[in-house]
């Protein structure tokens, strides 16, 4: 695990920007992703450097960027190969030699075997790389399967930069910095900026499953090719009815055992997150299953009750035999961490569970540098509570906006509080202003033409983001455009598909990867490796669902290892009393973000709509905690662009 960051100039030779002075300046950057080493190559107009987190081979063999035997390829790489002594038995049976035994190694040595996109097929892992093809003059630059590592790149004048994160890009003296504010939207939709977007104008996230490939003797400033696909994600989506739910669990208990051993393989001490989910639970069972001492495990907890899941890990924990750590995190330590989020994200993102995520790794790091988690596991087997609602919910679109259409022809523009109770006695403790904005929101998510898009307004915290913005207009991402055929849109495999090209890369990958990559933490994420993905991808929904309750297949397996009782609860996620901090410690800070004259003057938001709902909030009549938590990340984050300091 580790970070890098390279750029290409078109001016012929070195200029500033690809100095090794501003090579060096742009892995500075990003040191916390790598912070045991630093390698730098440059060679005509080409530049790459790499910050190094040594896990497999700690040895000077293992360092990068790596030059293969024959000098033809080299390669800044971050992530892990856990087919890599496979690859390299099959390719000492031809001609390649190792002089180490890093993964890194390996695959130079299958790209000189098998090529580029041949052997991307046959990589099992989480990663992202840039290689160079010193022979044929050809950059690539690729990504893993499901997004578990992070890719930028794009033109900034006549400079192309890419890396792992933005920070180490934004410290090249070509760098132009220039907010797009097409994102925007994004953004409140969902409160982070999906693939391919970034908040950079001209910078782009390269998605799962991709690579790009670019003639460095033919580059045209501002031109970028389309990015290519190694894999695709809707061809999993081939179901087999013959499975049972015995049957099923079986073979995912033998195939899901022997890709969590691979993946505790590491040269450095290892450890997993532990919330006392199905998911986490699961992966430490078989963790522990197959450890010769106990698993370290690490969770943590609220005191604020309904949020608090450290108790069921600490259960679980006790059972399976681990050495487990906890630590509960108070309004303190958010107020602490929150300044701090522009630094660790690069770009507004605002899942409020960044902040256990960030402390939990933070913790974790102290005793180990690797940690297996279990994310995945609702978009793969149907774990989400939503999936069965939001069906429920499209199927009685028509009456529900039959009766919308009526409630609202009784709300005109003078109804008091006092109508309004008489009118909808469940909402007697809202306001008028309130009471509309709930109704609007209905109406739109009930006029869905699809289901597809019926998700993609639910899932939406601003379903007009025009309300608030002075400027909008938005690009297409992972919950827009057509199905792909073998996806149906029409049952659960349509939201299933649309988490697994969104919500999980762009959202809980993103949490994972910078939170734990900044305390030099390495994680991995075992249901995520493709084959566990293909088998999910190609069960019926239906053997997943029993009721309301999702993940049979997996709860049978973790059923094998630890009591039901110590499961059976209802899903509570990795959710932070954001709404009760906004009120209370969070206040000020937020109050500061958004003053109304800071935000006319900035000219992105409409400050009397901000300002309302800011408003609605305080005075406890609406949690507008979501809706608000994603404006305040982009003013922090702005604040910290306009100034290059973080607000304590």
């Amino acid at each position: 695990m580790c970070g890098f960051a390279g750029l290409i100039g078109t001016n012929g030779g070195f200029s500033d920007s690809i100095s090794e002075q501003s090579l060096r300046a742009m892995g500075n950057a990003i040191e916390h992703r790598g912070p045991d080493g630093e390698g730098i190559w440059k060679e005509d107009t080409v530049g790459m450097v790499h910050r190094r987190l040594a896990i497999q081979d700690l040895s000077p063999a293992g360092a990068q960027p790596m030059l293969s035997n024959s000098g033809r390829f080299v390669i800044a790489f971050n992530g892990e190969i856990y087919n890599f002594r496979e690859l390299r038995r099959e390719l000492e049976l031809g001609d390649a030699n190792f002089r180490g035994h890093s993964d890194t190694e390996v695959m130079l040595a299958a790209f000189e075997a098998w090529g580029v996109e041949n052997s991307l097929q046959r990589f099992n892992g989480m990663f992202a790389f840039a290689l160079v093809d010193r022979h044929e003059k050809r950059l690539t630059l690729a990504r893993d399967r499901m997004g578990e590592k992070p890719l930028y790149y794009g033109w900034q004048g006549r400079t192309l930069l890419f890396g792992s994160e933005l920070k180490a890009l934004a410290c090249n003296p070509s760098w132009k910095g220039d907010i797009n504010r097409g994102a925007l939207p994004l953004l409140l939709r969902h409160n982070l900026i999906p693939a391919p977007h970034s908040i950079y104008s001209g910078i782009y996230k390269l998605l799962p499953a991709s690579f790009i490939s670019l003639d460095l003797d033919r580059l045209v400033p501002g031109e970028l090719p389309e990015p290519s696909r190694y894999w695709r994600l809707e061809d999993q989506f081939v179901e087999d009815s013959g499975w049972t739910l015995n049957g099923a669990s079986s073979h995912l208990e033998t195939l899901l055992e022997g890709v969590v051993g691979d993946q505790m393989v590491s040269d450095v001490p290892l450890g997993a997150f532990l919330s006392g989910g199905v998911d986490s639970s699961t992966v430490v069972a078989l963790m522990q299953k197959q450890a010769s001492q106990p698993v370290r495990t690490f969770s943590i907890g609220f005191n604020e009750e309904g949020f608090n899941e450290a108790v069921h890990a600490a259960a679980v924990a006790r059972h399976l035999g681990t050495d487990h750590t906890e630590l509960y995190v108070t309004e303190q330590d958010a107020r602490d961490l929150v300044p701090r989020l522009p630094q660790l994200y690069d770009e507004p993102f605002a899942d409020s569970s960044q902040l256990p995520t960030y402390l939990v790794s933070e913790m974790t790091r102290k005793y180990v540098t690797v940690a297996l988690s279990g994310d995945g596991g609702d978009e793969l087997f149907c774990g989400y509570p939503r999936y069965p609602s939001m069906l429920r919910g499209w199927q009685r679109r028509g009456s529900l906006g039959s009766r919308l259409k009526g409630l609202s022809g009784r709300l005109p523009p003078g109804i008091t509080a006092q109508a309004i109770r008489a009118l909808v006695p469940s909402q007697k403790g809202r306001s008028v202003d309130a009471l509309r904005s709930r109704l609007a929101r209905a109406r739109i998510i009930a006029s869905a033409r699809s289901l597809s898009d019926y998700y993609r307004r639910s899932v939406s915290y601003w379903p007009d983001p025009s309300a608030a913005l002075l400027e909008s207009g938005e690009g297409d991402y992972g919950l827009t455009g057509p199905l792909p055929d073998p996806v149906p849109d029409n049952d659960l495999k349509t939201l299933m598909w649309r988490d697994l090209n969104w919500y999980l890369p762009d959202d809980i990958l993103t949490k994972v990867d910078r939170a734990a990559m900044a305390c030099s933490l390495e994680t991995r994420i075992p249901l995520l490796d493709h084959r566990v993905v293909s088998f999910a991808m190609g069960l019926p929904a239906s053997i997943n669902m029993q009721g309301n309750v999702g993940k049979q297949v997996l709860r049978s397996v973790l059923y094998r290892h630890v009591p039901r009782e110590l499961i059976d609860r209802p899903k509570q996620g990795f959710a932070v009393p954001v709404a009760a901090w906004l009120r209370g410690t969070l206040r000020e800070w937020a109050e500061d973000l958004l003053d109304p004259a800071k935000l006319k003057q900035q000219g992105y938001w409409k400050p009397d709509m901000v300002r309302h709902v800011w408003d609605e909030h305080i005075s406890g009549r609406e949690d507008y905690s979501f809706q608000l938590w994603g404006i305040l990340m982009f003013q922090a984050w702005l604040l910290e662009q306009e100034h290059g300091v973080v607000q304590e």
